[in-house]
């Protein structure tokens, strides 16, 4: 059965804990990982990308020459797509990218994710995530005491903690997301996952 150290909010390391084995014990399987990766950076996507063709450029239509005895290739307007300023062919248009894998399939990829990051000992649990106060100096301090300053570190909160959202957001590489919306991108994105103690059995209710 996987393990964690178990830390203080102030950095010091207080033990060990098991953890379930239904949620940090599955075997990984890259493809899964991959496909649910892909459809969370696919949903991002705004599409909106937009390329003229030659009917969409403005300006006038007039010949730019006579179809007739001048010995060059034979063109409307000055629009075509071989001119510069003028349209694109087959350029991009706009395209919704949205799409949803199977509940399953998304459950079982967060569960193989962060099996992966237990396996390499990277989850570290904390007692509470109750700061008291919002201070980014107290954040850096504590990833400094736990050897993990400038890594890319996610925070994993059992319930939404404006003080550590507030106290971390201008720590590079460093993010929170409470329990309820972390997903595989997140723990992906991130090296190593900081977990409050109460934050796995959000974790175990809702991957259940």
């Amino acid at each position: 059965m996987p393990k964690a150290p178990v830390f203080k909010i102030d950095g010091t390391k207080v033990g060990e804990e098991e953890l379930p084995e239904a949620i940090f014990g599955v075997r990984p399987k890259v493809t899964l990982i991959w496909e649910v990766v892909k459809m969370y950076q696919h949903n991002q996507r705004q599409g909106t990308h937009h390329a003229k063709t030659r009917a969409e450029v403005k300006g006038s239509r007039r010949k730019i020459w006579s179809q007739k005895g001048l010995g060059r290739a034979r063109h409307g307007d000055r629009y075509a797509p071989i001119f510069v300023g003028g349209g694109k062919a087959h350029g991009p248009r706009p395209k919704e990218y949205y799409y949803r894998l199977p509940k399953r399939e998304l459950k079982l990829a967060l569960k193989m994710i962060l099996s992966d990051r237990a396996n390499e000992e990277k989850i570290y649990l904390f007692e509470n995530f109750d700061l008291g106060e919002i201070r980014t100096k107290n954040i850096a301090s504590l990833l400094e005491k736990i050897a993990l300053s400038g890594k890319k570190v996610l925070f994993v909160p059992a319930e939404q903690n404006k003080n550590l959202y507030l106290s971390a957001r201008n720590i590079p590489d460093v993010e929170v997301m409470p329990a309820s919306d972390v997903n595989t991108l997140h723990v992906v994105s991130h090296e190593y996952i900081l977990l409050e103690k109460s934050a796995v059995d959000k974790l175990k209710e809702r991957l259940s």
